[in-house]
C-alpha cells in the first residue's frame, strides 16, 4: 500500500459541495472541523434534500427530508460549518446548465481557496456498492464549475467576477494522493456522523468502529494516527 502526501496548509475559505445531508460528514467532517478550529471559514452546500433516503415505505419524502434537515443542523453545530440546502430531490441531480451556473455563482461569491466534493470517477467499490448517481453527477458538475467556468469571465458573466479555486479535494476516491491529519478531530467526525440517525439507525457503535478503522488505515499510509484521504487537484495552479 503506497504512502500519501500530507496536506498541511490551512485554507482561509472552503466550500464543500455534497449531494446528500450525511455525505460531507461521512467523507470529510474530520478535515472540515479541523480547519474550523484553525480559523477557516467553511461553507457547506448540500444539493439534495435526502427525502428519498429511507427504507420505510410508510415514511413520506417530506417527513424524511425534514428529519434529515434536523440531523444535518445538529451535525453542523458540532463541526462548526455553515450550511445551505438546495432541496433537489434525491436522484434528481443533473450536471446541466442550471446546476453549473448556480455552482459558479456560489464559487464566485464565496471565493474559496479549496473546494471539496465527490470523485465522479469512483464508481465500483467491490461487489456490494457502486457510487450513487447523485454523487457522480454532482462531482462532474463541481469540476466543470471550478474549471474552466468560475475562473473564466465569459462563462456565466452574470454570476459575478471570476475566481480561480486553488485546490479541489475529491472524497470517496479510488485514487487518493493526499491525506489530512484528523487525529485531533476524529471524535468530532464520529459525533457528527452519529447525528444522521435516520441513515444509521441502530448502527451507531458499528458506524463509529467503521469510521475509526477507515481513518486509521488512511492514517497509517502517511504515518499518522488518523486521516481522511482525497484526490487533490490544482486546476488553476
Amino acid at each position: 500500500m503506497s504512502t500519501l502526501d500530507l496536506h498541511t496548509a490551512t485554507p482561509e475559505i472552503v466550500l464543500a459541495i455534497y449531494a446528500h445531508p450525511d455525505d460531507a460528514d461521512v467523507a470529510a467532517a474530520g478535515t472540515l472541523s479541523r480547519w474550523v478550529k484553525e480559523g477557516t471559514v467553511v461553507h457547506l452546500m448540500v444539493i439534495a434534500d435526502g427525502g428519498r433516503g429511507s427504507t420505510n415505505p410508510d415514511a413520506s419524502p417530506e417527513s424524511t427530508a425534514a428529519l434529515r434537515a434536523e440531523e444535518l443542523e445538529a451535525a453542523c453545530a458540532i463541526t462548526g460549518v455553515s450550511v445551505e440546502v438546495l432541496g433537489v430531490g434525491d436522484g434528481d441531480i443533473v450536471n446541466d446548465h442550471t446546476l453549473r451556473r448556480m455552482l459558479v455563482e456560489r464559487i464566485r461569491r464565496l471565493r474559496p481557496d479549496v473546494v471539496l466534493s465527490h470523485d465522479p470517477t469512483a464508481i465500483f467499490f467491490g461487489q456490494h456498492y457502486f457510487n450513487h448517481a447523485d454523487h457522480r453527477a454532482l462531482g462532474w458538475a463541481v469540476l466543470d464549475a471550478v474549471a474552466p467556468a468560475a475562473a473564466m469571465p465569459h462563462y456565466f458573466p452574470e454570476a459575478g467576477a471570476p475566481h480561480g479555486v486553488s485546490e479541489v479535494l475529491l472524497s470517496g476516491t479510488l485514487e487518493p494522493n493526499c491525506v489530512v491529519d484528523i487525529s485531533a478531530t476524529l471524535d468530532v467526525k464520529i459525533s457528527a456522523v452519529a447525528c444522521h440517525r435516520s441513515q444509521f439507525d441502530g448502527q451507531g457503535d458499528a458506524i463509529g468502529d467503521v469510521l475509526r478503522h477507515r481513518a486509521g488505515e488512511d492514517g497509517r499510509r502517511a504515518g499518522l494516527k488518523a486521516a481522511e484521504s482525497f484526490r487533490l487537484l490544482r486546476p488553476n495552479g
